[in-house]
């Protein structure tokens, strides 16, 4: 979790991922100016207090046009065209796009026009220049042609950790996942018309089956599997803490004791920080504000031949978080000379 302090980075926020970049990543990559629609008031007064995480435990102020969080003064512009932005006149190096407006390699890349160097997607790209998964595939990122990058969503960060080992130890050959997903912003309160209509009924009171692409997307990060995987989503009413049900088909048998085994090794080794296991019978709101992008449940774990099942949790907001504060810190590091 090393800070960058030679670089500076931006952060064009709007909704839950942005305003937690910037608590969760305080200590670690303080933004130097952050791009919303929204009041500094408003800002302020979300950074401060918290329905899932609480009340933060810094001082924060604003006035016209500085947000202060804890002595440190971030500049704070509103401007809807990215391309309108100055990044370059104001030193900026990386673009964190957390708006969910400019998905696309073209709509992204506005923002290089506005002089940034590099801009990363807080959601899954189109036609971007890379996909990119900490702990799984960020050894793949090429600093001289690697410019527009999507750090995935965050049931992905969570599914690709658990694919990628039982892959490198056992071989997998195919298999479904069903993320069991607290609820977002793009649902309701109360029914009301929505283009899913399933969407459209009430998070709060409501199982809602609904789609994913998380675990195609495990095809991006780790090509050799790509057409392997596919999964749904099944949204439930918690606001936070979600879990990832994964069942592969592996290229041997294997007991619940060696798929454990492995995933112990991957946390304690080269997953360390992204992958937790988990031996507590735990529940979704324990990994409320934990780190990890998986927090891999090992008495779930079931295996019946060369069947596997597996369970992984994840903070979908607060792993998620810290999985771009580490990518954000990984691209600043590697940025090549100007």
């Amino acid at each position: 979790m090393r800070a960058v302090p030679e670089h500076r980075r931006a952060s064009p926020h709007q909704g839950e991922d942005g305003r937690h970049d910037r608590t969760s990543g305080y200590q670690r990559l303080r933004p130097d100016r952050p791009e919303l629609l929204t009041s500094l008031a408003a800002l302020a007064h979300l950074l401060t207090y918290d329905s899932t995480y609480g009340r933060l435990n810094r001082p924060v102020e604003h006035d016209e046009t500085l947000l202060t969080v804890d002595g440190h003064r971030i500049a704070v512009t509103a401007e809807r065209d990215p391309a309108a932005l100055d990044w370059g006149g104001l030193g900026v190096d990386v673009v964190i796009e957390s708006t969910g407006r400019f998905r696309t390699r073209d709509q992204a890349g506005l923002h290089l026009a506005a002089g940034a160097r590099k801009v990363l997607l807080s959601v899954p790209g189109k036609d971007v220049d890379a996909t990119i998964v900490m702990g799984v595939n960020e050894g793949t990122y090429d600093p001289e042609n690697h410019h527009v990058i999507s750090n995935a969503s965050c049931t992905t960060n969570c599914v690709a950790p658990m694919v990628k080992v039982l892959d490198e130890h056992f071989g997998v050959v195919k298999g479904l996942m069903t993320t069991i997903h607290g609820y977002t912003n793009d649902q309701v309160v109360l029914d009301g018309p929505h283009k899913d209509l399933r969407r459209g009924r009430s998070a709060a009171v409501n199982i809602i089956p609904t789609t994913t692409g998380a675990a195609r997307a495990v095809g991006l990060v780790l090509p050799e599997l790509a057409g392997t995987l596919d999964g749904s989503a099944v949204r439930v009413p918690v606001e936070d803490g979600s879990l990832t049900d994964l069942t592969v088909v592996l290229g041997r048998e294997a007991s619940a004791e060696e798929i454990d085994a492995a995933y112990r090794e991957a946390a304690e080794g080269p997953l360390k920080d992204v992958l937790r296991v988990s031996d507590a019978p735990i529940v979704s709101r324990d990994v409320v504000g934990d780190p990890a992008s998986c927090v891999l449940d090992a008495p779930l774990t079931q295996t019946h031949g060369d069947l596997v099942k597996v369970f992984g949790w994840y903070d979908n907001e607060w792993g998620y978080t810290n999985r771009l504060l580490d990518l954000t810190s990984y691209v600043a590091a590697r940025l090549p000379r100007s």
